[in-house]
């Protein structure tokens, strides 16, 4: 039997990508779990500390406090994306991938524009239109019978209010994954479907639903990532002390301010990088668990 050659086109194209990924993702993590197991001395040297730097983060009264909060309010800003956005999304790509709806392309172009956007921009925007001052917001309220509020100054409103905002931008980018999904599905399953007296209902929930289900998958992991990754907005609105009161708190915060040293005195590089770890390892946790998942519902379908 001959042996087939080695492929060598397939290197050649892999390289450049695979060398960029590793030089601005690969590389800066390793390195921060690295760090994460030094402690500067008294002469501003590193030496190796093991885990100390995570013991002081769940220990510390100072800190634990603060990173509890944020892996709470990060959880929370999360099920906002989960139980708010990807239904959303799916809701307006079944309606988008209809071939009955005029204009799509229109509509999706519109309602993905805003994940374009800066997201300077976007909290600068936001924060003019929730302002209880000059905002727009208190008349577009109090059509409804609502009172006007300072949204953003409030701990219970601030975090939900900042999540439906994310919601508003993001919400294109799996909009346009479960459009793809949807239109992917072959027209004579559909329309054999139809034939059988199945209605639109029952075409989308018992055919088109099980289908894309591997696609709400990687939504949910894409949302489960991005979400403890947020920083932008929270930063670009509250600042980084995630005011008020550090209800706003996530953990892309509390690494900036106790990386960088800022209102903390026990902040600095090594204990931003301990923060950078248990970012690590909770998405890391998540992913492994949907992968978990996935290959057991793959040896399900296959038994």
């Amino acid at each position: 039997m001959k042996k087939k050659p080695f492929p060598f086109h397939i290197v050649v194209f892999l390289a450049p990508a695979i060398l960029i990924y590793t030089v601005f993702m690969i590389y800066p993590l390793v390195d921060s779990l690295r760090l994460s197991l030094f402690t500067n001395n008294d002469q501003n040297q590193q030496v190796f500390a093991g885990l100390q730097n995570y013991q002081t983060l769940f220990t510390d009264p100072n800190l634990a406090p603060r990173l509890f909060g944020a892996i709470k309010n990060n959880f929370e800003f999360f099920a906002i994306h989960m139980l708010v956005q990807n239904p959303l999304a799916l809701f307006l790509a079944a309606l988008l991938s209809s071939q009955f709806i005029k204009g799509r392309a229109i509509y999706r172009t519109l309602i993905f524009t805003p994940t374009v956007l800066s997201v300077t921009l976007i909290g600068f925007i936001w924060r003019l239109i929730l302002s209880p001052i000059w905002g727009i917001s208190g008349d577009f309220l109090k059509a409804f019978g609502i009172k006007n509020q300072p949204w953003l100054g409030q701990a219970g409103t601030a975090l939900p209010i900042l999540g439906f905002v994310s919601v508003w931008q993001w919400v294109g980018v799996p909009m346009m994954l479960f459009v793809a999904a949807l239109i992917s599905i072959p027209d004579e399953v559909i329309e054999a479907a139809r034939v059988d007296g199945a209605n639109a209902w029952n075409v989308f929930w018992s055919i088109k639903f099980p289908l894309i289900l591997p696609t709400l998958g990687i939504v949910g992991v894409l949302t489960f990532v991005g979400n403890f990754n947020a920083f932008d907005l929270i930063y670009t609105t509250q600042g980084a002390i995630a005011s008020p009161d550090f209800s706003t708190d996530l953990l892309g915060t509390l690494f900036y301010r106790t990386f960088f040293g800022f209102q903390l005195q026990l902040g600095s590089p090594t204990l931003g990088a301990a923060v950078a770890g248990v970012m690590f390892i909770i998405i890391l946790a998540g992913v492994l668990l949907y992968l978990f998942g996935y290959q057991r519902r793959l040896l399900q379908v296959e038994m």
